[in-house]
């Protein structure tokens, strides 16, 4: 059996020489690049497939996986041709996660979901031009998908 080339980064399947059906293996890696460059995931990290994914969806893999993801914990789950593609996390690859924005990052064990910060409320005194700034400094964060506002 031979070893299909892959490439480091990605692992994205290289054209071997004298290879037949080309086609097959640039579609492949062209598909693989659609889902992973500006990664944008639906929602994740979750364990089952979700019951009617459309085609070019993606979710991250949670922990102890169910199904036709089972075994792929921690990867990116692509809907393509009518079936999933998985492509593994590597160190420090992100992706935004379209239920709230979130921008997670993979730490070569498990996805890292931005820390939830609350607006400042409460205590003896009270700075009102301290507490607009750090809620607006908070807002901006959010929107750039480094934090959770609570």
């Amino acid at each position: 059996m031979t070893v299909m080339p892959i490439t480091p980064r990605l692992a994205l399947p290289l054209l071997g020489v004298a290879q037949a059906q080309k086609e097959v293996t640039h579609n492949e890696a062209l598909t693989l690049l659609d889902a992973l460059v500006h990664a944008a995931v639906e929602a994740g990290p979750i364990a089952a497939p979700p019951a009617d994914p459309e085609e070019g969806q993606c979710w991250i893999v949670g922990a102890a996986p169910t199904g036709a993801w089972a075994g792929r914990e921690n990867a990116i789950a692509i809907r393509t041709g009518g079936g999933w593609r998985f492509a593994p996390p590597r160190e420090g690859m992100r992706a935004t996660r379209l239920t709230d924005g979130a921008q997670l990052r993979f730490d070569s064990a498990a996805w890292a979901v931005p820390a939830t910060i609350m607006v400042p409320s409460g205590g003896s005194t009270i700075d009102a031009e301290a507490r607009s700034a750090i809620s607006t400094l908070i807002l901006h964060l959010a929107a750039q998908g480094l934090l959770i506002s609570g």
